[in-house]
């Protein structure tokens, strides 16, 4: 009797053990990684899918999971609006039931309504930090509101000329809230005080010619006990003081409209280029002022991401190329172990769980592979609808945005 009231005492510990939550564009330290275990690997548009909900609007912002509660951002056409000027909103969801919980007009009616086909007025990923969430649009504003939905703070002040859209999410630096303002002119940076949404600062881009959008999420890195935030731009990836937006180092990649948010580990800086010509660049983060000539490691131009951000698992880097060529790179020296297609065009971050790699097309086709220096396939999934958002892990459950639902894929009990 007593070893059965242990056993039932241990299930129940196990059942009621609460998931780990995804905070934010990469979930947990912006690394892409779940360490949860048992997460589905195989899935359809019906098989081992707890629920699906039905979106209120369009946008491609990935979902955040925080305390059961799923978080979105969507640009819904209402009474006053229309589709190139929709009205912009926050929601949230139920997890367990996949009910929605709240919805929230942030803004009754978008500014900009240029915007490529790729993108949406709703792509910027929402934060959720010390519990409030805060969620971006480029510049047709950035609010912050707690987590039954009341809004905190509205920013509407940053006024700059986009190119296709909005994209660099939301990064808690300290006191600041930072994303980039990279349009088609005079691009910057800025820093939003997180407790009222007033500017902090705002630092211009280094100097440069062509091209000047991008859309990268930045990358928050405590290093030697102080905190740069890192965040590729069109030509150059800069680093910023984030207590007062001052630039520590920068180096020259030469691309632009860049997408993947830079990754660390093995005391270097992940990033691609993007646009035209795609390289993959490891970076040390320890320099001041330009840093091109002596502090980067390797770089490689082979199926380097233009869009997808990589996923950098132990010693191995995974990236997949917007059409389709998945690798496997040896991240200390940029030395290739495998290149493989997969198969469809891809816009979604490469995320890694349980010691397997999951690749998203935006067919809604995936591909989930074995981590390792050896190309092996474990499963190939359908989820029959379109989709350019990025997973968020929680719970042991996949949440995947399409373009109407928000799909809950959990494996079912034996």
């Amino acid at each position: 009797m007593l070893n059965r009231c242990c056993f039932l005492l241990a299930l129940l510990a196990c059942t009621c053990a609460p998931g780990e939550d995804w905070p934010q564009f990469g979930g947990p330290g912006a690394k892409g990684i779940s360490s949860e275990k048992g997460i589905p690997v195989s899935w359809s548009g019906k098989k081992n899918v707890a629920w699906k909900f039905r979106l209120p609007g369009s946008g491609w912002s990935s979902p955040v999971v925080v305390d059961g509660k799923v978080y979105l951002s969507a640009a819904v056409v209402g009474a006053k609006s229309s589709k190139d000027n929709p009205s912009l909103v926050a929601l949230s969801v139920d997890s367990e039931s996949g009910k929605l919980i709240w919805q929230t007009e942030l803004f009754a009616k978008a500014r900009s309504s240029r915007r490529h086909q790729k993108n949406s007025h709703a792509s910027p990923t929402p934060l959720v930090d010390d519990g409030k969430l805060y969620v971006h649009f480029g510049t047709n504003g950035t609010a912050c509101l707690d987590l039954a939905g009341k809004i905190l703070w509205k920013n509407e002040e940053l006024i700059y000329s986009p190119v296709h859209g909005g994209g660099s999410s939301p990064v808690r630096a300290g006191e600041v809230i930072v994303f980039s303002c990279d349009g088609a002119a005079a691009p910057f940076v800025v820093g939003l005080d997180r407790n009222n949404g007033k500017i902090r600062w705002k630092t211009n881009r280094p100097k440069s010619s062509g091209k000047l959008f991008a859309f990268a999420t930045a990358l928050a890195l405590e290093l030697d006990g102080k905190t740069q935030v890192i965040l590729p731009g069109a030509n150059w990836i800069a680093s910023y003081n984030p207590a007062n937006g001052k630039e520590i180092w920068r180096a020259w990649h030469g691309g632009y409209s860049v997408v993947p948010r830079p990754l660390y580990g093995h005391g270097l800086v992940y990033f691609s280029s993007s646009f035209d010509q795609a390289k993959l660049f490891a970076i040390r983060p320890d320099g001041k002022g330009e840093v091109t000539k002596t502090h980067i490691a390797w770089q490689s131009s082979k199926s380097a991401p233009h869009s997808p951000t990589p996923v950098l698992v132990g010693e191995e880097l995974y990236c997949v190329s917007d059409r389709g060529i998945a690798s496997c790179i040896e991240a200390r020296t940029g030395k290739l172990h495998w290149r493989e297609r997969v198969g469809g065009g891809y816009s979604s971050s490469v995320l890694s769980a349980d010691g397997k790699i999951y690749f998203q097309n935006e067919k809604g086709d995936a591909v989930v592979i074995k981590a390792g220096k050896k190309f092996k396939v474990l499963s190939q999934n359908k989820l029959g609808e379109r989709t350019l958002a990025s997973y968020a892990i929680s719970s042991g459950a996949i949440y995947i945005r399409g373009a109407y639902h928000l799909f809950k894929i959990q494996a079912a009990a034996d």
